[in-house]
């Protein structure tokens, strides 16, 4: 098995049925999988698509343990030398799996891919490629809407949006990882419930000697925001998953930025809260 995509459901049937069309129309018709977690929804109507995509190994959680635990769940039900964690809000726009794991084999310490996103109006996602967060480019992601073109930007600007390149951070909507490098690094980790695990797992595999590329030839529509609520939930697990990152990574080796960054999180989080009033 060349293949294993991995999705995580959770209340978003018709996305996910979008989703898996796309998959039925664009992947190789040999040496792929699909594995389905559905991760506790309220919403039962995704047993609909059991019988409607056959091909499709579905798994359902009786708890919702949150994104990063469902994946390595998955992960671990999945055969494929290679796995690609994909939103169930995304649809694949072309035929060209075959080619991205070319390229994944061509390419030396191979960590992680993504792709060039845009959501239904056909704006790109920044966030398609990014860098790890820093005392800089937190503030001008948090404070400003100043599009920097530079390599230490958050979002990296200063690359072409039809590049192929390397870059530090990709999303977890679109996410291409060697089946031994997930193992190596420990999969994704399940202290981040939702946000924030895919900047954990992409800066994991930096660190461990891997390198990650956005293959910017290779597009996905995402539709962006529309499984999610933006409430005050939504605000203390995202919030939180940062607090969690920075936590881990620069509470005792970089003491100033963790600073930094943890007040400048707490206002941010307080300026989103007000907002919701």
């Amino acid at each position: 098995m060349k293949l294993s995509v991995i999705i995580v459901n959770y209340n978003v049937t018709q996305l996910l049925r979008n989703c898996l069309a796309s998959l039925r129309k664009y992947l190789p018709e040999t040496g792929c999988e699909i594995v389905v977690v559905d991760n506790a929804s309220a919403d039962s109507s995704w047993r609909e698509l059991i019988p409607e995509f056959p091909e499709v190994l579905f798994i359902s959680s009786e708890t919702n343990d949150g994104f990063a635990k469902a994946n390595n769940k998955a992960v671990n039900a999945a055969k494929g030398e290679y796995i690609l964690l994909l939103n169930p809000d995304t649809e694949l726009e072309g035929f060209y799996m075959n080619e991205i794991l070319d390229f994944a084999v061509s390419q030396k310490n191979f960590g992680c891919l993504g792709v060039r996103m845009h959501d239904a109006e056909g704006r790109f996602l920044p966030e398609s490629k990014r860098s790890v967060p820093d005392m800089f480019n937190s503030f001008e992601k948090l404070f400003t809407n100043f599009k920097k073109n530079s390599s230490k930007s958050y979002y990296r600007f200063d690359i072409d949006q039809q590049a192929v390149a390397e870059v530090e951070v990709l999303t977890g909507a679109f996410l291409l990882i060697k089946r031994e490098v997930y193992e190596d690094v420990g999969g994704l980790d399940e202290s981040y419930f939702m946000y924030g695990e895919d900047i954990d797992l992409c800066y994991t595999v930096l660190r461990k000697g891997f390198r990650n590329f956005y293959y910017g030839k290779a597009s996905i529509l995402h539709h962006k925001g529309e499984s999610t609520v933006k409430d005050e939930v939504y605000l203390e697990r995202f919030y939180g998953a940062m607090h969690i990152f920075i936590d881990k990574y620069y509470k005792r080796s970089k003491p100033l930025q963790y600073s930094f960054l943890k007040a400048g999180l707490n206002l941010r989080h307080k300026i989103e809260k007000i907002k919701l009033k």
